[in-house]
Parts: structure tokens; C-alpha cells; sequence
């Protein structure tokens, strides 16, 4: 690897790790089309992780500052987000811990990868037309108090919610899938409004991500050797930069449309790869 491999991955990292597009899967056919591919690759993808988390960490600095202070007045909000939190975060650390080996050897390919970006873009598509016709029943019948907007807020991330979004979190580690994806569809369903159900994504991804970084950092010190401290540099401070622009850019989107063309965006891509795969 050099500089220049490293920054494009760094930039697909990035630009990839908070949209519901699934940035491990992005990084592994951006790898493959590059012809870089093995195990010293796919532990630099996931160790580049860190730049998107620390990039979560300056967007929302001032709310974490809030929180934690929060914390040591033993504050009703703050308590509840990291109880919120911890909840969202403990499943998929089990099911890491357990399948991580099983998860390197089978799903981290081309194949899978278009499997799970198709299924993905299907299940995002079908979730926004729900949304879409139970707000027209809504405004057709306003009386009954329906909307389709979900609660805002991250106050209304309850225990049993964070749970929810924490079980859909697992089905992320199937790369491709996005954990972007899965969180913030688990939180669409448990009736938390798309731009809070993102939010609460992002802040998940700082325990989610930060362990899975500083675990396979650990465990593939060796095979990191091979790409350079240098390139691992360079990947971590592009996808910080990147993912920084993006985390904004997102949510004011979210604001005001739907999920649906990155919906459709991940049943092309996905087609795409099948195409090339069996040509």
C-alpha cells in the first residue's frame, strides 16, 4: 500500500461510515477493484474506523460534554442516554466477540457484500413506503392524532428502544449491510423519527466502532506491519476529515427527505457487483 491507496480508502471510509450505505462494504470492493485484498487489508479498513469516530466526537462535543456533566449530577437525560447506549451497544459486542473469526473467513467478499447491499436497499425502500402511507392516512385523518414523523429527540430513546436499535445493530456486522442502515431503520420501526434515529446511530458508533477499532487493532498488530504506520496515518486522518462534512450534511438531509435513493443507490451498486461477479 501506499499514501495514495490509503487516502482514496480513507475518503471511501469516510464518506461511507454514517450513510446507510455500508462503509466496510464499500471499503472491500473499493480494495478488491484496487487490488489490494487479505487479511492486513481488511484489519486497515476497520481500524481506519477511528477517524469517523473521532469525527462523531467533534460534531457532538459539546452535547458529550453536556452529558457527562450531566453524569456526575446523576441527571435524569444523561443517565438515561448512556443506560441508552450501553443497551444499544452490548448486543453486537457479544455476537462480535463470538463470530468475529467466522464473520473475516466467510462475508468479507464481493459477493456477500452485494447480497447484503441489495437486501439492505430493498428493506429501506419498503420501511420509507410504510412511512410515506401511514402519514397520508394521517393527514387524511388528522383527528386521530397519527404522524408518521416519529419522536424527536433523543430523550425519547428509552431502554426498550435502545435494545431494539441494539439487536438491528447486529445484523450489521454482515458487511454491506451498514450499520447506518440497520440502526437507524430499528429506530424508524421502535417510532423514533429518522434524523433522531441517526443521531442515536452516530453516538452508538462511538462505543460500537471504538471497540471494534481498538479490538482489531490488538489482535492484527502484526498484520498492520505490513501496510506501514504511515498509510494507517494517512487513511485515519482523511476518513476524520471526511466523515467530519458528512455527519452535517446527513442529518440536515434527513430533515427534510426519506432513505429512499440510498436505497435505490445500494440495489444498483449491489447489481453492479453480481454482474461483474458472474461475467
Amino acid at each position: 500500500m501506499n499514501p495514495l491507496i490509503a487516502a482514496l480508502l480513507g475518503i471511501v471510509e469516510g464518506v461511507t461510515e454514517y450513510l446507510p450505505v455500508s462503509s466496510t462494504g464499500h471499503l472491500i470492493l473499493a480494495s478488491h477493484a484496487l487490488g489490494h485484498t487479505g487479511d492486513a487489508v481488511d484489519s486497515f479498513d476497520i481500524v481506519i474506523q477511528l477517524g469517523a469516530i473521532l469525527a462523531v466526537v467533534v460534531h457532538y462535543r459539546r452535547l458529550l460534554l453536556e452529558r457527562t456533566a450531566g453524569l456526575l449530577r446523576r441527571e435524569r437525560a444523561s443517565v438515561q442516554l448512556l443506560l441508552a447506549l450501553v443497551l444499544g451497544f452490548v448486543p453486537t459486542a457479544i455476537v462480535g466477540l463470538l463470530l468475529r473469526k467466522k464473520i473475516k473467513a466467510l462475508l468479507f467478499g464481493p459477493g456477500p457484500v452485494a447480497v447484503a447491499l441489495v437486501a439492505g436497499g430493498l428493506v429501506m425502500i419498503a420501511v420509507e413506503l410504510v412511512r410515506a402511507s401511514r402519514a397520508k392516512r394521517a393527514a387524511a385523518a388528522p383527528a386521530a392524532g397519527a404522524s408518521d414523523v416519529g419522536l424527536v429527540g433523543l430523550e425519547h430513546v428509552t431502554p426498550a428502544r435502545a435494545l431494539a436499535i441494539g439487536l438491528g445493530q447486529c445484523v450489521s456486522m454482515w458487511p454491506g449491510s451498514s450499520r447506518s442502515m440497520c440502526t437507524i431503520v430499528a429506530g424508524q420501526l421502535a417510532g423514533l423519527s429518522t434524523a433522531t434515529a441517526a443521531e442515536f446511530s452516530f453516538l452508538l458508533g462511538l462505543p460500537t466502532l471504538g471497540a471494534a477499532t481498538v479490538y482489531e487493532a490488538y489482535k492484527s498488530r502484526d498484520v498492520l506491519g505490513q501496510i506501514g504506520a504511515a498509510n494507517v496515518a494517512v487513511g485515519l486522518v482523511v476518513s476524520f476529515v471526511v466523515a467530519w462534512a458528512v455527519i452535517a450534511a446527513f442529518l440536515a438531509y434527513l430533515k427534510k427527505r426519506g432513505l429512499v435513493p440510498f436505497g435505490v443507490y445500494r440495489i444498483l451498486l449491489g447489481s453492479i457487483v453480481f454482474l461483474l461477479l458472474v461475467r
